[in-house]
């Protein structure tokens, strides 16, 4: 029999696995607002800080489902406090990188904790919160307090960067993670409902290694990092991989992963809006923090407190979610979420950031807390759409959604946004030709390669490339607003005929 129909403090293991999630937030925010900062130190080239940055989603995008359906087996619990102390070790590696490859050696290390917390975080909301009208309310607060640790995440990462060196962005999970193990480790129940069988590690290595290849070849085709045959032989071996992995669940009587999961149409809904949603916001941010610390000027503190509108106004689209469900329905309130968020990207496409005044800060506010709000939409279809036992199997999903949306989401506006760099970009005369190539690439290289000529020719170099990556501005937000937009009307379709578990048409 389940523990949690009887649990008396299903609201204190929400905190718990509220606090769990709160460092693989903060973790995301505070590198984005350090990646300048981070790339001058380490020297990293501009494809080394879309590995820094991508190997993370990259990984988790192999290692959740397996990671989510290990929990449904052996408990939610005992995952996420392993976990957790890998999270907090590999952020203490990760402080301390003498290079770029080191940092993303231990990225890829904070991957394997990160996919064992998330999937774990939603399943333990789902067996514990029975009823929809709670479940939505506590799907609305772990959506607060995550957009809560990424409006701190920026904040705190501006105030270290000013005082301390790169690495202490890593370093302040280590304090977090010694409060949070402890505090799960004795909130939550260690008596919990699981599903019989075995772990197929051999399924694992399938679904790991074939949607790593995918994910890499889409990175490296769009990238241009490898020759398009290459590209496309590693895209072949990654589907045939994830074939193989689908033959094997649709012939197992034990299968790692339920593919009936798949025949609900919310649960489709909500992946493609978190890949999408997750994706169109990723490269929003990323493209914000370097705007305004490259072309502005702005230390690492002043673009966090410039992020503030967006990060602060997503901590209220959680409740506001959790509770307008209930009111308007789930349908409704996804899509127009959504369609209000392509109008706040469609405005901010045209205005200036160096003179924001109320419109931008604004515009900010609304994108957040649009966007909070579907992605809180998202969850609560996904988890609302599956048996208690299945949480983790649903919740990891949920989460692969995400990180494939950041991963690809960076992947794409990072390579978009070089290609309308290297096209605007005016490179003074008489500079070297590999030297004008590589100034050509991003503003982060127009950089490295200004700080090896003279002053004069360096502020030179500075200035042109101020003015390229200003010329992207507009074609990157408009783009991701068309995006969302046409989100909003294929999630309207697709949420035509949902009910949630226990019957109700929402």
């Amino acid at each position: 029999m389940s523990f949690i129909p009887v649990f008396p403090k299903r609201w204190l293991v929400l905190i718990a696995v509220i606090l769990a999630f709160l460092p693989v937030v903060l973790d995301m925010t505070i590198l984005h607002v350090a990646i300048p900062t981070l790339t001058q130190a380490l020297g990293a080239t501009s494809t080394e800080v879309l590995w820094i940055i991508d190997i993370y989603p990259l990984l988790m995008a192999g290692l959740l489902v397996p990671m989510g359906t290990l929990a449904d087996r052996i408990g939610n619990r005992r995952i996420l406090l392993v976990g957790l102390a890998v999270f907090g070790f590999a952020s203490g590696l990760a402080a301390f990188a003498q290079s770029a490859t080191m940092l993303i050696g231990a990225r890829m290390l904070l991957a394997l904790g990160g996919s064992m917390i998330m999937p774990c975080v939603l399943g333990i909301v789902r067996k514990t919160f029975e009823d929809e009208g709670e479940r939505a309310m506590a799907l609305g607060l772990w959506s607060m307090v995550g957009a809560a640790g990424a409006a701190v995440g920026p904040l705190v990462g501006g105030a270290l960067l000013e005082r301390f060196w790169w690495g202490s962005v890593f370093l302040i999970n280590v304090p977090v993670m010694l409060a949070i193990v402890p505090a799960c480790y004795l909130l939550l129940p260690r008596t919990e409902t699981t599903i019989p069988g075995k772990w197929a590690i051999g399924q694992a290595i399938l679904l790991i290694v074939g949607m790593i290849s995918v994910v890499y070849a889409v990175k490296a085709g769009f990238g241009a990092k490898q020759p398009l045959a290459v590209a496309a032989l590693v895209l072949a071996f990654g589907l045939v991989m994830l074939m193989l992995f689908v033959r094997q669940q649709l012939r197992s009587s034990d299968p790692m992963l339920d593919l009936s999961l798949f025949s609900h149409p919310a649960i489709l809904a909500g992946i493609v809006m978190a890949v999408l949603a997750t994706g169109a916001l990723a490269g929003v941010e990323l493209t914000l923090a370097q705007e305004l610390q490259y072309v502005l000027g702005k230390t690492p503190l002043q673009a966090g407190m410039f992020m503030i509108p967006i990060m602060a106004a997503s901590a209220v689209g959680g409740p506001v979610a959790g509770y307008m469900s209930n009111l308007l329905g789930l349908r409704l309130l996804a899509s127009l979420s959504l369609v209000v968020a392509a109008v706040a990207l469609g405005c901010l496409a045209w205005s200036d950031f160096g003179r924001p005044g109320v419109v931008v800060p604004a515009m900010l506010a609304v994108l957040g807390l649009t966007l909070s709000t579907g992605l809180t939409a998202s969850s609560i279809a996904i988890m609302g759409s599956v048996e208690a036992s299945k949480g983790g199997a649903a919740g990891s999903l949920e989460a692969t959604g995400y990180e494939l949306g950041t991963g690809i989401g960076i992947t794409l506006f990072g390579v978009f946004m070089s290609s309308v760099y290297g096209h605007t970009m005016k490179v003074p005369p008489g500079l070297a030709q590999p030297l004008a190539d590589q100034a050509a690439r991003s503003i982060g290289d127009t950089y490295l390669v200004a700080g090896q000529l003279a002053e004069e020719h360096g502020a030179a170099l500075i200035e042109a490339g101020k003015a390229a990556f200003s010329a992207t501005h507009s074609v990157l937000l408009s783009t991701a607003s068309g995006l969302i937009g046409m989100l909003g009307v294929v999630v309207f379709f697709m949420l035509k005929t949902y009910r949630n578990k226990g019957g109700t048409h929402r």
